[in-house]
């Protein structure tokens, strides 16, 4: 049970390193291309080099979790090709030790890769990108952030259990950024809606500030029902919406840590914003592990050929050529989970699920004993 044992951790850290400066190698290059564009786009605008290649570190991270299923592929298949080149699988095999043996090692390696860059560098990436993307709004856009996106008006919709413990409250208004992170809309209408959508009320305000827990209008006129106006006052409305959260019902998804992911969808939805987006990037994290393993078997399928049986070239280029063909799956699955033509955890797990059923066919169909 030795050798078995540590022929396996020689593969795995063997298939460790690999996958790990194939990570860096890949990253650093696109992060270079992406350099080069942001450069470009710089041309025209007043921003220093400085604050471009802040913009590009910022999105380091996010490149990574990017490129890291590719990584772990083009690794694993260096690291047994270089195996199989100098015959130490060849010999493992002839020692009783089956694929399935040494493949158990860089299996758990990958897993180990997928789960620490879901937990972990998910939450880092999101930060950064959410800081480059702000900076990239601001100077390399020139947008003015929700206000252009919303179209110079903002539409929310809220929970309102005050007259109906059902009740939906409609928010509309012209978003005006406070200083120091608050929120403020201008010229704010706002329709009170029961749970079997029937009208309740409508206040009128000049604006409504969002403070801790409520929406705060000021010299809101309340219209009943009858339609009767009631008199000028200061009203509160309870919400669990806050500055970021609406900001971030605009942004990518990709600015959210997985932690924070579940929770936000729940407010999201409760407040009328489309969920799908980020339902679906919290579903991609989530089968990122078994992604990462599904790349790992397929290296070991498409490289483990012995050297003097031939088409290794052919096998290798076949190798990549299946990884980009999963690439493209999970994109084309990851559209039409956007739009709703595919439920959101078959369009995030099915390229992971396939790719796993491919490798294991491959090694069935490859392995002997």
């Amino acid at each position: 049970m030795t050798f078995p044992f540590t022929f396996g951790a020689y593969v795995a850290r063997r298939f460790a390193v690999m996958c790990l400066i194939m990570l860096a190698a890949l990253t650093g290059l696109v992060a270079l291309f992406d350099f080069i564009e942001l450069l470009r786009r710089a041309a025209t605008r007043e921003a220093g080099f400085g604050i471009v290649a802040t913009i590009a570190a910022l999105r380091v991270p996010f490149v990574a979790m990017q490129v890291l299923p590719f990584a772990i592929l083009l690794g694993g298949i260096l690291a047994f090709w270089r195996l199989a080149r100098a015959s130490e699988l060849v010999v493992a095999r002839s020692a009783g030790i089956s694929a399935w043996g040494f493949l158990l090692g860089p299996v758990l390696v990958a897993c180990l890769f997928g789960t620490a860059a879901t937990a972990g560098l998910s939450p880092l990436s999101a930060v950064l990108l959410s800081r480059a993307e702000r900076l990239d709004a601001a100077v390399l856009r020139n947008t003015a952030g929700i206000t252009t996106l919303a179209g110079g008006r903002l539409w929310l919709r809220q929970a309102d259990r005050e007259l109906d413990p059902q009740g939906v409250a409609i928010l509309s208004g012209r978003p005006a950024p406070l200083q120091a992170g608050g929120f403020r809309l201008e010229e704010v209408s706002v329709w009170r809606i029961s749970g079997t959508d029937r009208f309740l009320g409508r206040v009128e305000a000049p604006r409504a500030t969002l403070s801790s827990g409520a929406w705060v209008l000021e010299g809101a006129i309340s219209f009943g029902p009858d339609r009767q106006a009631g008199p000028a006052q200061t009203l509160r409305l309870p919400t669990e919406l806050t500055p970021d959260r609406i900001q971030d019902s605009f942004a990518s998804p990709d600015t959210l840590s997985f932690w924070v992911l579940p929770d936000f969808i729940a407010v999201l939805e409760d407040s009328g914003f489309s969920a799908v987006r980020h339902r679906l990037q919290f579903q991609s994290l989530l089968a990122l592990p078994m992604l990462a393993v599904a790349m790992a078997l397929l290296s070991a399928g498409f490289s483990m050929r012995e050297a003097r049986k031939g088409g290794v070239a052919q096998m290798l280029g076949a190798g990549v050529a299946a990884g980009f063909a999963l690439f493209l799956l999970d994109r084309v699955t990851g559209e039409f989970g956007e739009t709703g033509t595919l439920p959101v955890v078959l369009a995030a797990w099915a390229p992971a699920a396939a790719g796993l059923m491919c490798a294991v066919a491959l090694l069935l169909h490859l392995e002997d004993g």
